[in-house]
């Protein structure tokens, strides 16, 4: 790879592409047009001599070599770019809390600038109710939320997920086209569910906001981690509701397949929920509410 500036400026514009999941977000975070920011990836994936991401039609999806890069390379080079920035330096413990799968897979990535200019995170993972009620008693100073909280907490929107109803290959042959059109609650009913809760949360939202009623389905198999749904999901036990963020890989995989496709997909809308007010609080919340997210 070429020495100098342009080392630091196409591994930049990567990990902008990596955290934010399209080159649109990684062309705004960067200041850049995105005809540039294809341009630089391109020259990247020139010089390593295979692909970062695969593309689609909402975006890209990492490869295993982006995995590696980002994981090598993304602490150095945000040292690297924070010892340029203006921005003071902020010292302290941010105690955070937030469910494990969108912390996994989008929260923590998103948070590692703040690391650069001298916060450091205490993460709880576990569920949205759970979390708020360990902030409301003052253990956490914030919450990643897909909840809005009751009183005596503020709740500020910072990004939307979106969710899609996904099945392995061999049960979406099972489903009447036809009948699809007509009722799909009704073509979709025979299919086993891979679900969060007995309480089916995030299938149950979906089956209301796009069939207007509750689904009739058997349910195949409960674990508490969406991860583990997908997971279910790929290996045949049934179908489910995921954040397209999740679902994505095995879509582009071909591992699953979308069952159903709304005119408007439904969205959650997710809050940082906080309790008081401190510079390192504030900060943290003001970099989710400006970060680039996307559709989740």
């Amino acid at each position: 790879m070429a020495e100098g500036l342009t080392d630091l400026d196409l591994l930049a514009t990567f990990l902008e592409i990596y955290r934010g999941g399209s080159l649109t977000a990684a062309a705004t975070r960067r200041g850049l047009t995105q005809p540039a920011v294809s341009g630089q990836l391109a020259k990247l994936e020139r010089e390593l001599g295979e692909p970062l991401f695969v593309r689609g039609s909402r975006g890209v999806t990492p490869t295993t070599r982006a995995d590696e890069l980002a994981r090598r390379a993304g602490p150095h080079v945000d040292q690297l770019r924070s010892a340029l920035d203006p921005v003071p330096a902020l010292e302290g413990t941010v105690r955070i809390g937030g469910a494990a799968e969108f912390m996994t897979a989008r929260g923590l990535p998103a948070l590692v600038p703040l690391t650069q200019r001298g916060i450091r995170f205490e993460v709880t993972l576990g569920l949205a109710n759970d979390l708020l009620a360990t902030l409301k008693a003052g253990q956490l100073d914030l919450v990643l939320s897909s909840v809005r909280p009751g009183a005596g907490l503020t709740a500020t929107p910072f990004t939307d997920e979106e969710f899609q109803l996904v099945g392995p290959p061999i049960l979406a042959r099972t489903v009447d086209q036809d009948l699809l059109g007509e009722d799909p609650a009704r073509a979709l009913e025979h299919l086993p569910l891979v679900a969060y809760s007995e309480e089916l949360p995030i299938i149950r939202r979906y089956w209301r906001s796009e069939f207007g009623k509750r689904p009739k389905n058997p349910t195949a198999v409960i674990v508490p981690d969406l991860r583990a749904v997908l997971a279910a999901v790929i290996a045949g036990a049934g179908v489910s509701a995921l954040p397209r963020y999740l679902a994505e890989p095995a879509l582009t995989a071909g591992s699953v397949e979308l069952l159903h496709h709304p005119e408007i997909p439904p969205l959650n809308t997710l809050y940082v929920v906080t309790r008081g007010s401190t510079p390192l609080v504030d900060s943290v919340v003001e970099h989710l509410k400006s970060r680039d997210w996307g559709v989740l």
